[in-house]
């Protein structure tokens, strides 16, 4: 029923930017949250950053991992269903495979809370 496609993985240098999207088929009226996770080689995946709804197509909060806090920026434009991640000052440690997902309900980091998915986008990051 939910699709969700990631472009805009790339490989950059350590410093540069990159704007990752992620295009939503369908957005639920009720509460759910939005979310940008990511996989280094050999780890487990986490959460990045998350925008949540609490329904009716109300804007919600953000949370951003320690780790990108002050780099990175999640939005939403709801006219495109597209959820946006603006990453700056992007650092070799920032190297993963990204998803977005999407969860119904309560917003949560847990991987496996989220009901969808998007295939991944890769990001590399060269010092």
């Amino acid at each position: 029923q939910v699709q969700l496609v990631e472009s805009g993985g790339d490989s950059v240098q350590a410093g540069g930017s990159l704007r990752l999207s992620c295009v939503v088929s369908v957005y639920t009226d009720s509460r759910h949250c939005l979310a940008w996770f990511r996989q280094a080689p050999g780890k487990e995946r986490e959460g990045v950053a998350i925008i949540s709804t609490p329904g009716g197509g109300s804007s919600g909060v953000t949370y951003y991992a320690d780790s990108v806090k002050g780099r990175f920026t999640i939005s939403r434009d709801n006219a495109k269903n597209t959820e946006y991640l603006q990453m700056n000052s992007l650092k070799p440690e920032d190297t993963a495979m990204y998803y977005c997902a999407l969860r119904r309900g309560f917003c949560t980091m847990e991987v496996g809370e989220y009901d969808d998915w998007g295939q991944g986008t890769q990001v590399t990051v060269s010092s």
